[in-house]
């Protein structure tokens, strides 16, 4: 199996709403995309993997050492040696790597968040340093854009708190800052136990608006030079509102299960959301000829 055949395996068997927006893009960088996801999926699982915290710990050092290994030219996994050629193609930075590590490491050292002020940095880690490695890969013109990468992982990291309250619990983890579960009359008792309250719905919806906060202004940042550049991001963030929206209309009871929208709901409104990207970008570039 080549490096770009297993990203591919690593990346479709996840059912992420990310892989389908994938699809649509150009070949290379098609395959440079599926190569950073994999690689973000990879250790994310080393830190959901039902083994000892010292052990995820070590799993987590050595990928370190892999992407000090991907940047010195010899890169020894599957996924890194898939990433060798992306760095170079698109100058991705060695330290946003890390990063991401970092944020996986956040997840072994700490399963409460006191504020919103803490778990934005979580956020940022594992959702903002992805978008902004992804623009690069993407393509952009004006700096603008880097503001919507950072703002659309936001987004999407509290799209993933709400919707996955129920299986982070189940870990023993809860991602809503404790001191809005306090402000909502909620405890981690009533998390935990899975105890499906008009306090608890309050809470939700209330994470819900954040999250579409972060969609409308990162919506509102993306300059009109990029948009067409940007589809495949544009094409996630109608996925994940979708996702919201099925959230809400469920009644919020994510302690009872995870909403997940359909492979074929997903390629739809990718392709939805991908044709009328095309047809503004026809329209601005009538209205802005070179």
């Amino acid at each position: 199996m080549t490096p770009d055949n297993y990203c591919q395996e690593k990346a479709a068997s996840s059912g992420s709403s990310f892989y389908y927006s994938f699809l649509f893009l150009p070949e290379q960088k098609r395959k440079a995309i599926i190569a950073l996801y994999a690689f973000c999926r990879e250790v994310d699982d080393v830190v959901d993997a039902q083994t000892e915290v010292h052990i995820k710990q070590t799993k987590l050092h050595w990928w370190r050492n892999e992407i000090q290994a991907l940047f010195d030219g010899h890169p020894q996994h599957p996924v890194t040696r898939a990433l060798q050629a992306v760095i170079q193609d698109f100058n991705l930075p060695q330290e946003q790597f890390e990063e991401i590590i970092d944020g996986m490491e956040m997840d072994l050292l700490q399963n409460r968040y006191d504020s919103f002020k803490d778990l934005s940095l979580y956020c940022h880690r594992v959702a903002s340093v992805v978008g902004l490695l992804s623009i690069e890969i993407f393509g952009y013109q004006d700096r603008q854009t880097r503001k919507f990468a950072h703002d659309l992982g936001m987004a999407f990291q509290l799209t993933n708190i709400v919707r996955d309250v129920y299986e982070d619990s189940t870990r023993n983890r809860i991602y809503l800052p404790q001191d809005e579960l306090a402000e909502f009359n909620v405890d981690d008792k009533t998390i935990l136990q899975h105890q499906n309250n008009e306090a608890f719905v309050a809470l939700i919806k209330f994470q819900i608006k954040r999250a579409r906060d972060y969609y409308d202004k990162a919506l509102s940042e993306i300059p009109d030079v990029d948009r067409y550049a940007q589809r495949a991001a544009l094409a996630m963030a109608r996925i994940y509102l979708e996702t919201l929206n099925e959230i809400e209309t469920d009644g919020c009871r994510v302690l009872e299960h995870r909403i997940k929208l359909t492979p074929i709901r997903k390629v739809w409104l990718t392709w939805k959301t991908l044709r009328q990207e095309k047809r503004r970008y026809k329209k601005w570039l009538r209205q802005n000829p070179k």
